[in-house]
């Protein structure tokens, strides 16, 4: 399989994807890594997914990274005595704590955390934000409310609290079940929902350890205040677009999205563009032309990934929207100003050998028409400081261990081959030739940039760069 694009593609996995031939079909549609919702489904049904995964990476010879997202914590109201009610402008609802059926004028919410920390004035956003309420008292075990936007609520319902923060974990007892039952398996990466500061991703830390890559989501307003703090801490972060479209004005979203690219890029940390990007490839063959607007807007603006979500879980055209995505990034990426906005936009490089070596590919690779650069890495730290640059080529990274490999496949522009470890420096020149040649990113007489760290074998030693042609 031959790269033919930077930017990644995230695909969720649900009831719609059947079986290896599925995933199978994902991948050589431009799927390069998987997602599991454990906000739905079962450990089983994961499980299951999981193994066709990485049955897929077994018969292509290619790595494939898997990503597990956590649910968070769910706040909801209680249940009403009617099943549901009807709310105008102007009423007074109370939420309390009270387990009794609710009625139009109080329901219950089971969460105490939200009644302690909410003060007058501030707003409740239930149902996707569909209603609104205001704060107008507060009680020891109630709120008194206002209803600003009024519409059905019914039982169950979601409660957003855009205007405060939560002393709540992150991490739910049914949350600590499936990060246990994930990194068991064997996934690579995990999704942290519900994140508000930075000692969430700490705590999350914890449990974790080095088994897997930590991704932030970003879906609150508190944590869009802590962003840089939070992803100095983890690993990647996604731009959770469905809550944080709730807890934040919608006109806002798009400037957020743009701030949380620019911070991950400067920082080096992977960015993944998430949600309704081809929400109505649910349903038709064909998306609207805002949603390719959407997704060309995340590429140009120099995303790592972009994600589909219900589109492969549960649409009806899984396979048509993988191949529209990946044609919608091809043609942005071949644009005539497509490189010259990523390097207007490029970081701000550290006092490094690495950054310093990553620079100097970027403008070799600007000056000699380059075909692939070559970085030999172990913990793929040097590969993605390279992807960090935006060269104009693509980056093969070779790399001895296949989690680093898997982990990588989230990363604007690389793409890996697990190699062993050399030994020797002679071998590193025809080592990265004769591997690029035979994956299809060189051809003879092309010119490869090579990046190596010597001595072998040991992380953030990148301290060479060589420039060969293949004969």
């Amino acid at each position: 399989m031959t790269p033919d694009k930077n930017v990644k593609i995230l695909a969720t996995l649900g009831p719609a994807i059947k079986g290896i031939d599925d995933i199978r079909q994902l991948v050589e549609s431009g799927v390069n890594l998987f997602r599991l919702n454990f906000s739905h489904g079962e450990h089983a049904d994961h499980a299951e997914r999981f193994n066709w995964v990485r049955e897929v990476e077994k018969q292509l010879n290619y790595p494939i990274g898997i990503l597990m997202d956590l649910q968070g914590p769910k706040l909801r109201v209680g249940r009403f005595a009617d099943g549901k009610v009807m709310l105008q402008r102007g009423d007074s609802l109370r939420l309390d704590l009270d387990k009794t059926p609710g009625t139009a004028q109080r329901v219950n919410l089971p969460h105490p955390e939200i009644i302690e920390a909410l003060q007058p004035g501030m707003s409740l956003l239930l149902d996707d934000g569909r209603l609104r309420l205001q704060v107008t008292a507060k009680h020891a075990d109630a709120v008194d409310t206002t209803v600003i936007a009024g519409g059905e609520l019914s039982d169950r319902k979601g409660v957003n609290v855009p205007e405060a923060v939560l002393q709540l974990s992150p991490l739910t007892e049914k949350d600590r079940r499936d990060l246990s039952f994930g990194l068991e398996l064997g996934v690579d990466w995990v999704a942290l929902s519900f994140v508000q500061r930075p000692e969430d991703i700490i705590e999350a830390r914890e449990l974790i350890q080095d088994k897997a890559f930590l991704m932030a989501k970003i879906e609150k307003p508190s944590a869009v205040e802590h962003l840089e703090e939070i992803a100095k801490l983890c690993d990647a972060i996604m731009v959770a677009r469905g809550d944080l479209g709730v807890e934040v004005p919608a006109e806002n979203v798009p400037r957020i999205q743009k701030d949380i690219i620019r911070t991950c890029r400067q920082l080096g940390r992977p960015v993944v563009v998430a949600t309704q990007m081809l929400e109505s490839m649910r349903f038709s063959p064909a998306p609207t032309r805002a949603e390719v607007t959407d997704v060309a807007n995340a590429v140009a603006e120099g995303a790592d990934a972009v994600m589909l979500s219900a589109e492969t879980a549960s649409g009806d055209y899984p396979m048509e929207a993988v191949s529209m995505m990946s044609k919608i990034i091809r043609q942005v990426e071949n644009g005539p100003d497509f490189q010259a906005q990523l390097d207007v936009s490029r970081p701000h490089a550290e006092a490094t050998a690495s950054d310093a070596i990553s620079c100097a590919i970027r403008r070799i690779n600007a000056i000699l028409p380059v075909a692939t650069l070559v970085n030999y890495t172990e913990s793929g730290a040097s590969s993605l400081r390279a992807s960090r640059e935006r060269p104009k080529s693509m980056i093969l990274s070779l790399t001895p261990n296949l989690n680093t490999a898997r982990r990588l496949t989230l990363a604007w522009g690389i793409y890996s081959v697990v190699n062993e470890r050399l030994h020797k420096v002679e071998e590193i020149t025809s080592t990265a030739l004769e591997i690029a040649q035979a994956q299809g990113m060189a051809k003879r007489g092309d010119t490869v940039v090579i990046t190596a760290g010597v001595p072998f074998g040991q992380p953030g030693s990148t301290n060479s760069l060589r420039i060969e042609t293949l004969h």
